[in-house]
């Protein structure tokens, strides 16, 4: 196994006003492995991802990727950010699927998926197509190349932004409870998928509510409440014989709601 490590955090700070909705958080994810967020709403889950992604700045501590600095508290104490060019960069390092797939609604399945790689990548369009069909017969979707997003199921959506985010060659995926919009039965298919891609070895950081899908897929499960790090380590540790308390209470009050 190769021990790259692909996304650095350290002593990660973020607040809303007078919120402190993440406080002192370090993690590392390495090439290759799935690191599953659970946690109760409000505990900093998704804040913490899209401070990963870019889409909220940190007020302070280190976020890196690929070895390359991202941002740094600086000496005024506040997080310093590194160029616009190196950060466009940085956004071609990963990809992200939303729980609401976030899917152009007046593009065909097809164009949403080559959109970026054309525009952003500047991937010649036979290249990008092709890359496109490929990966959407891998999701079972090859027969819904020219479709619109609402002809199509939730789980059929959030395959077409999965397949979207991988048309990118991202060096890891984030998913922020990406079966949370889905009913029961099109939750399985979509984390069919996933499994799939972790059977791949695709570096993935999956924050989610499906505590039986985290224990088969997860290397590492990381248990968030209050903005920290209450625990974390393998499934089967955090989920079958955690040692801290407030974890011990969420996976108790979690399976009297199943």
């Amino acid at each position: 196994m190769n021990e790259k490590t692909i996304l650095e955090m350290r002593n990660i700070e973020k607040r809303f006003d007078e919120l402190e909705v993440l406080k002192d958080i370090s993690l590392t994810v390495n090439q290759g492995e799935v690191l599953a967020i659970i946690g109760p709403s409000g505990s900093g889950k998704s804040t913490l991802l899209r401070c990963a992604t870019l889409l909220e700045t940190i007020d302070a501590g280190y976020l890196g990727y690929l070895g390359n600095k991202v941002a740094e508290t600086g000496e005024n104490g506040r997080a310093q950010y590194v160029s616009k060019a190196e950060l466009r960069k940085t956004r071609s390092y990963f990809g992200l699927v939303f729980q609401n797939f976030n899917l152009f609604p007046h593009y065909s399945v097809l164009k949403n998926v080559i959109d970026a790689p054309m525009n952003v990548q500047k991937r010649g369009k036979g290249e990008a197509v092709a890359k496109a069909r490929g990966l959407l017969a891998k999701m079972g979707l090859e027969d819904k190349a020219d479709s619109y997003p609402y002809q199509l199921s939730g789980g059929q959506q959030q395959r077409v932004s999965i397949v979207r985010a991988l048309a990118m060659e991202p060096q890891i995926l984030f998913f922020d409870e990406p079966t949370s919009a889905l009913d029961p039965e099109l939750t399985g298919e979509v984390l069919k998928v996933i499994r799939k891609l972790a059977e791949e070895h695709m570096t993935m950081v999956i924050v989610t509510h499906e505590m039986a899908f985290a224990r088969a897929v997860a290397d590492r499960v990381i248990f968030m409440d209050g903005g920290v790090i209450v625990e974390q380590g393998a499934p089967e540790d955090v989920l079958g014989n955690p040692k801290e308390e407030r974890t011990k209470q969420f996976l108790a009050r979690y399976s009297e709601e199943q």
